[in-house]
């Protein structure tokens, strides 16, 4: 009996917590999306392949490629067309020497894994995982070389 109605609470809990992802983001098809976000993300990313869009509270989200080698990018418009935010795949050896260096001092032997680019207005911040044996940190850097977070993985 009381395995009956542990299960039951566990899947009471877990109804409710799928109904407030559903809620909170909304994949919509292209067609649904308004002609003004459109037009913007075809101007900032005319070579953009395989879109997927979500509706995230009042944001577009776009998940989509670029290249020949399949480059991963997420992008955030408002209603009125304006980019958000952009996150996109990047290579390691894309990252500035300042920040380079910044991994290099306070992660001596690590690799330098998923490394993204982030672009909020004119701020960009890199978000990465570093790994040593055991050891894995995710990380956020600043431009500038500052380590913004940094949280065992």
């Amino acid at each position: 009996m009381i395995h009956i109605m542990e299960r039951k609470n566990f899947f009471s809990t877990l109804i409710v917590a799928l109904s407030f992802i559903t809620v909170s983001a909304q994949d919509i098809p292209q067609s649904q999306v308004p002609a003004v976000v459109i037009n913007s993300f075809q101007q900032k990313f005319p070579k953009a392949a395989d879109m997927d869009w979500e509706l995230k509270g009042d944001l577009y989200e776009v998940e989509f490629e670029t290249g020949l080698l399949g480059t991963d990018h997420e992008a955030w418009f408002n209603k009125t067309g304006k980019m958000i935010k952009h996150k996109e795949d990047i290579s390691k050896r894309d990252l500035s020497k300042t920040v380079t260096a910044k991994l290099n001092q306070d992660f001596p032997g690590y690799r330098i894994d998923d490394v993204k680019k982030v672009t909020e207005g004119q701020k960009v911040t890199y978000t990465l995982e570093a790994k040593k044996g055991l050891d894995e940190w995710k990380i956020a850097i600043d431009a500038q070389g500052k380590v913004l977070s940094k949280i065992a993985d």
